[in-house]
């Protein structure tokens, strides 16, 4: 699965330096699929679809700092725990219910960004 960040949110921003995975962008940020990881090219997004690594994408939210779940791998490979939960002063990072995936598939995700 992923995390997500509600709209608790208080933008302090301590999460974002913790992601392994540059996942988390501020609000109204745009993103890149190669931005700290080693993806270039085309890349298979979770839909099936396919992406330019690094052609920038619209932000995911304007207001609060975000998580790009194409990105997210709950730090599994990395860390015992999401660090951005970890660190989230408010508790604003949660999982996402909507995007559930094993830990082997967030270990082959992880192992794609970061060849």
């Amino acid at each position: 699965m992923a995390i997500k960040i509600t709209d608790e949110c208080i933008n302090c921003g301590a999460c974002e330096p913790e992601c392994p995975n540059n996942a988390i962008y501020e609000g109204g940020a745009e993103w890149r699929f190669s931005d700290g990881t080693s993806i270039s090219g085309m890349f298979k997004k979770m839909d099936g679809s396919e992406v330019d690594a690094g052609a920038a994408q619209a932000p995911k939210a304007m207001d609060v700092y975000y998580i790009v779940s194409d990105k997210c791998t709950e730090c599994v490979g990395f860390h015992d725990e999401p660090q951005c939960a970890a660190v989230c002063p408010v508790d604003c990072c949660v999982d996402d219910e909507n995007i559930r995936e094993s830990k082997e598939e967030l270990l082959a995700k992880k192992d794609r960004m970061h060849a």
